[in-house]
C-alpha cells in the first residue's frame, strides 16, 4: 500500500491510458494517489479522476508560473471548488523563479492569499518552490504555516533546509529525484525527516526515477522512489510504504 502523494494523472501526456496507468499502479502497490490540479483545465480533469476512481483525491490551487493569471473570477472558481468531496489539500502554490513567468511580488501576493484561502476551508497546502527555497521559508513562516499544514513537494534542498521546514510543521515529500547518483543533497535530506514527517511522490510524468529517467513517468513508480528510501534509511520496504500512506492519510485526513 503505497500514496503517491502528488501526481499530474490529469496531464495531457495520460490522454490515452488512464485507466491502464492506475492499473499499472495498483501492481506496483500503489493504491491511492493525489492528482493535482494549478490551472482550469487540470483542476476539472483531477475533479472528474477523484469522482471516478475509489484511491485518487484531488489537490487544486494556482500554479505560481500562472501567477499573473489569477483574478477574482479564478478565486472564485477555486473556492467552490475547494468545497468538492475528495479535496484534500490546496495546491501546488509557492514561487518559481526558474520561470519566472510573473515578477516575484506577484507570484508572492498570490501565494499568500492562496494560504489564506486554505485557512478558510481549513485544507492543508502543496508547495511549489523552484529556485526560491529562501523566500518561500520567510513567507510560510510569516504566514504561520503550522496553523495551516502542508507539504514540501518533490523537496530539493538538503538536511539543514528540511529540517527549518520541519519546524515550521511541514511534511516533507521526496520524488524521484531522491534516486538520482548526483542528487546528494535530496538523500541526506531524506535520511533527516522523521518518519510521522516523510511523504512519496511521483510528479508523474516529470521527474521519472531511475531506472526510468528521462521516460514518462508514472504513479506507480513510487514504489522506486520507497525503495530508495528504505535504502536511504535503511528500514524495511514494507515499513517506509506504511508509514508515509499512513502519513497522507493523516495530513489529508482520509480515514484509514
Amino acid at each position: 500500500m503505497i500514496f503517491d502523494s502528488h501526481t499530474h494523472l490529469n496531464a495531457e501526456q495520460f490522454n490515452e491510458d488512464i485507466p491502464e496507468t492506475v492499473a499499472r499502479a495498483q501492481e506496483l502497490g500503489v493504491t491511492e494517489m493525489a492528482v493535482v490540479g494549478f490551472d482550469q483545465p487540470t483542476i476539472e480533469k483531477s475533479l472528474v479522476l477523484s469522482k471516478e476512481y475509489p484511491g485518487i483525491y484531488s489537490i487544486i490551487g494556482w500554479h505560481p508560473t500562472e501567477a499573473g493569471s489569477y483574478t477574482p473570477q479564478v478565486e472564485t472558481y477555486l473556492q467552490e471548488r475547494l468545497e468538492r468531496p475528495k479535496v484534500v489539500a490546496l495546491g501546488e502554490i509557492g514561487l518559481d523563479y526558474h520561470w519566472m513567468e510573473d515578477p516575484k511580488e506577484v507570484q508572492e501576493k498570490v501565494f499568500r492569499r492562496q494560504m489564506a484561502i486554505a485557512r478558510e476551508h481549513q485544507l492543508p497546502i502543496s508547495i511549489h518552490t523552484r529556485e526560491a527555497l529562501e523566500d518561500t521559508y520567510a513567507i510560510l513562516k510569516d504566514e504561520k504555516v503550522q496553523t495551516i499544514g502542508g507539504i514540501m513537494h518533490s523537496f530539493s534542498g538538503d538536511g539543514e533546509w528540511a529540517k527549518k521546514f520541519l519546524d515550521l510543521g511541514m511534511y516533507i515529500s521526496f520524488s524521484g529525484v531522491v534516486t538520482f547518483k548526483k542528487a546528494t543533497e535530496v538523500q541526506e535530506a531524506a535520511q533527516v525527516v522523521p518518519q510521522d514527517r516523510l511523504l512519496v511522490e511521483t510528479d508523474a510524468p516529470y521527474l521519472a526515477p531511475v531506472p526510468y529517467r528521462g521516460k514518462r513517468n508514472e504513479p506507480g513508480y513510487t514504489h522506486y522512489v520507497v525503495d530508495k528510501i528504505a535504502e536511504l534509511r535503511q528500514e524495511a520496504v514494507a515499513d517506509v510504504a506504511a508509514y508515509t500512506t499512513k502519513n497522507a492519510h493523516r495530513l489529508f485526513r482520509i480515514n484509514d
